[in-house]
C-alpha cells in the first residue's frame, strides 16, 4: 500500500500531467470516434458507441476492437463467382411471392429451390432422435456445424454416433463455434479424430496474435447438418442437455426442421463455404461434389436463406420485414429475442395498424434479465398499434418462426434482434406451401393458449418495471 502511495504521490507532482492527460484524452475520443464514424452504421448505434466508450478512456480502444462492429472479407470474391454462375432460375412471375424469392436471390446468392419432404421436429426429443437415425444411415459424408456442442449426455449421444460412422469410412466433418461451444475442448473430441473425423473451430481466440482480431463478436450461430447431400437439418436446436425436455423439466421450447430434396445442395454450400474459411482449405470440395446426389425437384417450394457479417446485405432482416409487407391477413412471430430495429418495429406496426392479426410470442423470461427489459421496452407501442403480444412460460421459449397469411413461413436459427440480423452467421429455411404453414399454425396456437396475453393495463412499478426497461432499450442497438 505504501508503494501505491508514493507512486501515486509521485504522478501528482509530475509537471502538466493534468494538460498531458487532457490531451491523451482528446486525442483517444478522435481516434476512436472516427474509426467508430467510419463505420457507417446507424445514427443511434453509432451515438450509443460513443457516449458508451468515453466514458473508458484507452480501455474503450481494446473494448470496440474486440467487440465492436466488424465487417469480414470471406470468400467475397469466390461468392461473385459463384453468383455469376448461378441459373436464373424462373422465381414465379405474377404471384405475391415472386419478390421475396427474387430478394432472396440476389442477397444471398441462393436460387429458390424445393423440398420434397420437411418435417416439424418440436424441441430436443424429437430433434436427436431423428438427427441421431438420419445418422446411422449415412454412407458417403456427415456435415454437422453447430454454436453450442456441449459435453454432457446429449453431446455424448451424438459423438458416439458420429465416431461409429468415422470408424465405418463416413466422411465426418464436425465445425464448432469456439466461443458457443468453449465447454467442450479438442481432447473431448479426441475419439472423433481418432476414428478418421475431422474437426474445426469457427473464430478460435488467439490472444498471442494480437494483429489478428479475435472476432469475439462475431460468432456461427447456425445449427445445421448435411448427411449425404440428401437429408438436412436446421433450426434453432443446439447440441446440449438444456434443450431436451426428457432430460430436463426446464429444457427450452424450440423448433428445428429435417428436410429433404434439392434445397440440401444450398444447405451443402453453406456448410462447404464455412468449412472451408475456419481450416483454409479448399482441397476437399472436389470429393464433396462427387458424392452430391443428381437434383430432382419436389412440391414444396423451400429456399435457403444466409446472412452474416461478411455481406452487407442483412438477408434474413430483409426478408423477415419484406415477408411481413406482403401480408394481406396475418403475422404470427416467435423469437426468444426480440430487439427490433426502426424498419422491422414500423413492418409490424403497420400490418396491425392496417388491420391485420398480428401477433408476437416471447418468453415470460429470457436467459438474460437485461434482454428481458429490452424487449418489453416496445411493448407500448406494439400494443398501441394492435399487435398482441404473449409472453410464453415456465419454460424458456427459444422458437424462430414467422408465419405471414396460410402459405408462407420462415423458421431457422436467426432471432429477431440486431445481434443475429447483422453480427452472427445464421441460417434459415424460406418455405412456402400451405400444408407446412398449416403445421406451424398449429403449433403456435398451441403455444398462445399456454401463453399469457400482455395486457396494455399491466401493473408497471416505475423502480421494478419502467426504470430498467428504459435504461434497458437505450443499449438496444448494442445488443
Amino acid at each position: 500500500m505504501e508503494y501505491w502511495l508514493q507512486l501515486w504521490y509521485g504522478l501528482e507532482h509530475l509537471p502538466h500531467l493534468r494538460a498531458w492527460l487532457t490531451a491523451g484524452w482528446v486525442v483517444y475520443l478522435l481516434g476512436l470516434g472516427g474509426w467508430i464514424v467510419l463505420q457507417k452504421r446507424e445514427p443511434a448505434a453509432t451515438l450509443s458507441w460513443l457516449i458508451s466508450l468515453a466514458a473508458l478512456p484507452y480501455i474503450g480502444f481494446l473494448i470496440y476492437y474486440v467487440l465492436g462492429p466488424q465487417r469480414i472479407v470471406r470468400h467475397r470474391a469466390r461468392r461473385q463467382r459463384h453468383y455469376a454462375r448461378l441459373p436464373r432460375e424462373d422465381t414465379g412471375s405474377g404471384d405475391e411471392s415472386a419478390e421475396l424469392r427474387t430478394l432472396a436471390l440476389t442477397t444471398t446468392g441462393l436460387p429458390p429451390s424445393t423440398a420434397c419432404e420437411v418435417r416439424l421436429l418440436v424441441d430436443g426429443g424429437h430433434k436427436y432422435p431423428a438427427l441421431l437415425a438420419a445418422i446411422a444411415q449415412a454412407r458417403e459424408h456427415i456435415h454437422l456445424e453447430y454454436y453450442i456442442y456441449n459435453p454432457d449426455r446429449t453431446g455424448g449421444a451424438l459423438l458416439e454416433a458420429l465416431v461409429e460412422r468415422a470408424r465405418a469410412g463416413v466422411k465426418v466433418r464436425l465445425l464448432v463455434d469456439a466461443m458457443g461451444s468453449k465447454l467442450a475442448n479438442r481432447r473431448y473430441f479426441a475419439p472423433l479424430l481418432e476414428a478418421g473425423g475431422e474437426l474445426a473451430w469457427f473464430h478460435p481466440t488467439r490472444l498471442w496474435l494480437p494483429w489478428r482480431r479475435p472476432w469475439l463478436n462475431l460468432r456461427t450461430h447456425r445449427k445445421l447438418v448435411v448427411i449425404d447431400g440428401k437429408i438436412g437439418f436446421l433450426g434453432g436446436i443446439n447440441i446440449t442437455d438444456e434443450e431436451d425436455e426428457r432430460l430436463r423439466e426446464d429444457a427450452y421450447r424450440d423448433l428445428h426442421l429435417q428436410i429433404k430434396g434439392d434445397v440440401v445442395h444450398a444447405l451443402q454450400d453453406v456448410f462447404v463455404e464455412d468449412w472451408a474459411y475456419a481450416t483454409e482449405r479448399s482441397d476437399f470440395i472436389g470429393d464433396v461434389v462427387r458424392t452430391m446426389p443428381p437434383k430432382q425437384p419436389g412440391p414444396i417450394r423451400a429456399q435457403l436463406l444466409i446472412s452474416g457479417p461478411d455481406s452487407r446485405w442483412e438477408a434474413i432482416h430483409r426478408m423477415h420485414v419484406s415477408a411481413i409487407y406482403t401480408a394481406s391477413r396475418r403475422v404470427w412471430l416467435s423469437t426468444p429475442y426480440f430487439v427490433p430495429g426502426e424498419a422491422a418495429m414500423m413492418a409490424l406496426t403497420s400490418a396491425a395498424l392496417g388491420g391485420l392479426d398480428v401477433r408476437l410470442l416471447v418468453p415470460k423470461m429470457s436467459d438474460s434479465r437485461l434482454v428481458t427489459w429490452c424487449v418489453r421496452s416496445f411493448y407500448d407501442d406494439l400494443l398501441a398499434a394492435g399487435v398482441k403480444v404473449y409472453e410464453y412460460g415456465p419454460r424458456m421459449l427459444h422458437s424462430k418462426a414467422l408465419l405471414v397469411d396460410d402459405a408462407l413461413a420462415i423458421i431457422g436459427s436467426a432471432n429477431f434482434d440486431n445481434r443475429s440480423f447483422r453480427l452472427n452467421f445464421e441460417s434459415s429455411l424460406l418455405l412456402e406451401d400451405a400444408g407446412m404453414a398449416a403445421e406451424l399454425a398449429q403449433l403456435i396456437e398451441r403455444e398462445f393458449a399456454s401463453a399469457p396475453r400482455v395486457r396494455a393495463d399491466r401493473p408497471r412499478p416505475l423502480l421494478s418495471a419502467r426504470l430498467p426497461e428504459a435504461l434497458a432499450r437505450l443499449l438496444a442497438p448494442l445488443l
